[in-house]
């Protein structure tokens, strides 16, 4: 069959047939998240489909991000969309902090697919040596790309997932609208949750750790009677000005810290930790847990929860 008849057997009949499965192998609010969606504003400032605030100026997919550079390193397997014609691919380019080489391959390692009828579907950064498709090949919705990575102008890693009709850079999200805020159908099959924002991750440590060991993966700590401090930090995205983080650690003799950290501006990511100092002989032994709570105003964005236990 040649090419162009097999686009025309894929052509949707119209537009609101085309669909898209959601293109990443996790489990949103878990082992992945939305990070940023389509830019809806016209001007230097930058807004999502509901006018919040998880875009950047100009941006033109959707980035569907993994919490650390560790759960990159696992595998997460990125999927194609709907059925297509791979029409080109990209491997070879390393992950990590984007440097002067990828000027001109800004999207770095990726897949682009037509799906007849003016649609295509690009995806970038997938990690180094993981794609796994060829020009030229027939793929159906969920066939198995690539692994999600921080190849190109990445400073995370992450999906950018473009859509286009005939050129156009759109929105999955609200193809139609021209501003934010506006009604109108989608083109997911099963359309993902919106979320202004979350905690991404938590956990206990004996200091106030380094933001890029956060970002990296941080393994559990092991907390002992005789551990300096006992520290839970949050990793966050999506935050604003006004922002609130609740914390609270209870060991076995009761309350140890509570304390509310209020978000002074507005943020992709961020971390935040509190904690106290070992005063006396030592840790008392049992079971010490750590929560935290994300606000927006009296909204909750989300929770977390860790344990550990010490001399048992």
């Amino acid at each position: 069959m040649t090419r162009y008849l097999w686009l025309l057997l894929l052509a949707p009949a119209q537009a609101g047939a085309f669909q898209l499965g959601f293109p990443v192998q996790c489990t949103l609010g878990e082992t992945c998240f939305i990070q940023q969606y389509h830019d809806h504003d016209a001007g230097p400032a930058a807004t999502d489909f509901t006018c919040g605030p998880l875009s950047y100026d100009g941006h033109d997919g959707t980035d569907i991000a993994v919490p650390t550079l560790a759960a990159m390193a696992a595998g997460v397997t990125v999927l194609a969309a709907a059925p297509g014609l791979v029409l080109g691919i990209r491997d070879g380019m390393r992950d990590g902090q984007p440097g002067p080489d990828v000027k001109d391959r800004e999207c770095g390692n990726g897949v682009l697919i037509d799906h007849g009828g003016g649609w295509q579907t690009q995806y970038c950064h997938l990690r180094q040596g993981s794609v796994v498709v060829l020009k030229g090949d027939s793929v159906a919705t969920g066939r198995p790309l690539g692994l999600i990575g921080q190849s190109g102008q990445a400073e995370f890693p992450h999906l950018h997932l473009a859509v286009r009709r005939n050129g156009e850079e759109l929105d999955p999200f609200s193809p139609e609208a021209t501003t934010c805020g506006a009604a109108g159908d989608d083109l997911w099959t099963d359309p993902p949750p919106y979320t202004p924002g979350g905690i991404i991750d938590i956990g206990f440590s004996t200091e106030v750790p380094e933001f890029d060991a956060i970002k990296a993966g941080l393994p559990p700590t092991v907390l002992t009677p005789q551990s300096p401090a006992l520290v839970v930090w949050v990793h966050v995205f999506g935050a604003r000005a006004g922002d609130a983080l609740l914390f609270e650690i209870t060991g076995p003799d009761g309350s140890i810290i509570t304390e509310r950290v209020l978000l002074e501006k507005t943020q992709a990511r961020l971390f935040r930790a509190v904690g106290k100092r070992l005063r006396g002989e030592g840790w008392p032994p049992g079971r010490y847990n750590g929560t935290a709570r994300m606000l927006r105003g009296k909204v909750a964005l989300g929770s977390r929860a860790v344990t550990v236990r010490i001399g048992e």
